[in-house]
């Protein structure tokens, strides 16, 4: 079978009574790609993943994994898909080999596949010290690797992370961050989470989702780029300040201009164009002209928080 995408979901649309809860999601994932799917509470981001690991149908269109209907071909797409939903459904009297291997069993594997596999998982997870634990006894970090480690047990395609690092320290958070990153190679990734620096961190693309609908998706820099209505330039200077903001105020097409300090004599100058301006030529040329030394300038994006909040607080986004 000819696979165009690890994941793609056309015009899901459900409905739960006469609430319409997602309206005509589209979107396209490929392999090996960390996708962060974001959203404030109630804005359909839990129904489309719940859509997605085959666990509710969508009332119509549709959601396919690795090429397989999710309500036509449920069982082969879910062969696909290893999914650590937010609370992990752990068996705290099972040891970590006894639970791991319980999950492969359900998974249809064979007892010499499970204990092939085993081995992978448990050193993937750095699970190694906990082997033979009672799952009862490991903290919340330990738990979570578990629930990563029963996701991926089967070799799957898809892997949907729903808020993987929600209640762990910050050392286990650093942790299972990089141990996403590092199956992200084999495997095409979900990310659900609230914490939106781990996003710009781990994720290739982002996808964000309001009142039921798509209202952005690209890559974090992109986003932010095509969302400010602004262009931004920072640049260091060394000079006087207050000739230097007179001077920077005062070219067209510039909208404000603020400053810190950086050091003796030097300050770092945030300057705001009108959309669709690239300043930078100007403002260089400006600055060494009047004899102050240019010791940077580059263009700025919009934060991850500044472009979740402009999509999901203004309104009328997607007139």
């Amino acid at each position: 079978m000819a696979i165009r995408a690890m994941i793609e979901a056309r015009n899901l649309t459900k409905y739960y009574g006469s609430f319409l809860a997602v309206e005509k999601v589209n979107f396209v994932i490929k392999k090996g790609e960390i996708l962060g799917f974001l959203g404030p509470n109630g804005a359909g981001k839990t129904t489309t993943m719940r859509i997605l690991t085959g666990f509710i149908p969508p009332t119509s269109g549709e959601a396919l994994v690795a090429g397989y209907d999710l309500v036509g071909q449920s069982i082969e797409a879910r062969a696909h898909i290893g999914y650590l939903p937010e609370t992990v459904p752990l068996y705290t009297e099972m040891t970590v080999k006894e639970y791991l291997s319980f999950m492969g069993r359900l998974r249809g594997m064979k007892s010499g596949q499970v204990r092939e596999r085993l081995g992978y998982v448990i050193e993937a997870c750095r699970l190694e010290d906990y082997y033979d634990t009672f799952i009862g006894k490991l903290s919340k970090g330990f738990r979570q690797r578990v629930g990563i480690a029963q996701a991926i047990i089967h070799e799957p395609d898809v892997l949907i992370l729903d808020e993987p690092t929600v209640g762990i320290d910050p050392i286990q958070v650093v942790e299972t961050r990089q141990l996403i990153k590092d199956l992200a190679g084999g495997h095409t990734v979900i990310l659900s989470t609230h914490i939106l620096p781990e996003v710009s961190m781990l994720c290739d693309r982002v996808l964000i989702i309001h009142e039921g609908k798509i209202v952005a998706e690209d890559t974090p820099d992109d986003l932010g780029t095509k969302l400010a209505g602004v262009d931004r330039v920072e640049a260091e200077v060394e000079g006087p300040r207050s000739q230097i903001l007179e001077v920077l105020k005062k070219i067209r097409g510039i909208i404000d201009v603020t400053s810190r300090p950086a050091g003796k004599n030097r300050n770092v100058y945030r300057i705001q164009a009108k959309q669709g301006l690239d300043l930078r030529p100007t403002i260089s040329r400006t600055i060494v002209n009047n004899n102050w030394a240019l010791l940077n300038i580059q263009l700025l994006s919009m934060s991850l928080e500044e472009i979740f909040l402009k999509l999901t607080t203004e309104e009328d986004l997607r007139t």
